[in-house]
């Protein structure tokens, strides 16, 4: 095995990681969003808001290594923060 080929077993080891913690982030919100009718957990909020800033950072070591195209990590934190941003909206609306 050439070190092209184990550099490239690790970025794509490094994007499928990145995409597994971003897919249970969304689940996170998803399911905050299902339950939204019943009750608003400040709790939840700050655990997605954690969630996120670790997600970030994960995100922020990746691209800085050399593992991950720094567009496609931003892609990744983008799509969360709209769904975040989705959720935040709802959730004043429901307040007012």
């Amino acid at each position: 095995m050439t070190s092209s080929d184990l550099q490239e077993q690790l970025n794509i080891k490094a994007i499928n990681l990145l995409q597994e913690d971003a897919d249970k982030i969304k689940k996170l919100i998803e399911v905050q969003m299902e339950n939204l009718a019943t009750r608003y957990c400040p709790l939840y909020e700050e655990v997605l808001d954690t969630q996120m800033y670790g997600f970030s950072k994960e995100v922020d070591f990746a691209v800085r290594v050399g593992l991950l195209p720094e567009m496609v990590g931003k892609q990744l934190v983008s799509e969360l923060e709209r769904n975040l941003a989705i959720l935040y909206e709802a959730m004043n609306n429901k307040a007012n």
